[in-house]
């Protein structure tokens, strides 16, 4: 499976892209979709008019809304210089009541303290497994979905360029193993569950 981005294909022979490494041209790509803050609203580009209404009915959905938002970490680096895109993924401790077990991405619900949904990803990454928030850049947010547990989650990119400066640290009431799995590998459909 080759992954095109603009000048550049991930299965080429030395994964550079010009003088930048496939991170690197990743992160710029990803740019063009910077994340905004979930308090920030949209404007439309035509006419410069705010979306949606004036009478606070936009504020009392959002502030609801904030209560039930989570955030996931898609942490991707690069295995060696010019080696494959990986993606870290963790073992949730067996003593969680919920999901105990599972494979999952660092992940938890928005806390009053967080500035916005990559404050709540970093955050969960940095309890979870020690990952200090300094060493990723938040390249991109996709777009948001709803949990089994009526959650709005926001899946946040984050792009760890030294991976050899990351030094895992479990925390053993959330997590029971970290490990890192190919970014191709959520390409492929065999590997999709519902």
């Amino acid at each position: 499976m080759d992954i095109e981005l603009v000048g550049c294909n991930i299965k080429d022979e030395q994964n550079y892209c010009g003088n930048q490494t496939l991170l690197q041209r990743i992160a710029e790509q990803l740019q063009v979709n910077k994340p905004t803050s979930s308090n920030e609203q949209q404007v439309d580009g035509d006419d410069d008019r705010i979306i949606g209404s004036n009478l606070g009915i936009m504020e009392s959905v959002a502030k609801q809304n904030e209560h039930r938002r989570a955030a996931v970490l898609i942490c991707v680096f690069e295995e060696g210089h010019g080696g494959e895109l990986r993606v870290i993924l963790t073992k949730r401790s067996m003593n969680l009541s919920s999901y105990p077990g599972d494979v999952a991405l660092p992940e938890g619900k928005m806390e009053d303290g967080d500035a916005d949904d990559s404050a709540t990803a970093l955050r969960e990454a940095m309890e979870e497994i020690g990952l200090d928030p300094h060493l990723v850049q938040v390249a991109a947010h996709l777009e948001p979905f709803n949990s089994k547990n009526q959650l709005n989650v926001v899946p946040v990119i984050g792009l760890l360029a030294k991976m050899e400066d990351f030094k895992p640290f479990l925390n053993p009431d959330e997590v029971d193993a970290i490990f890192d799995v190919p970014l191709e590998m959520f390409f492929k459909g065999d590997n999709h569950k519902s």
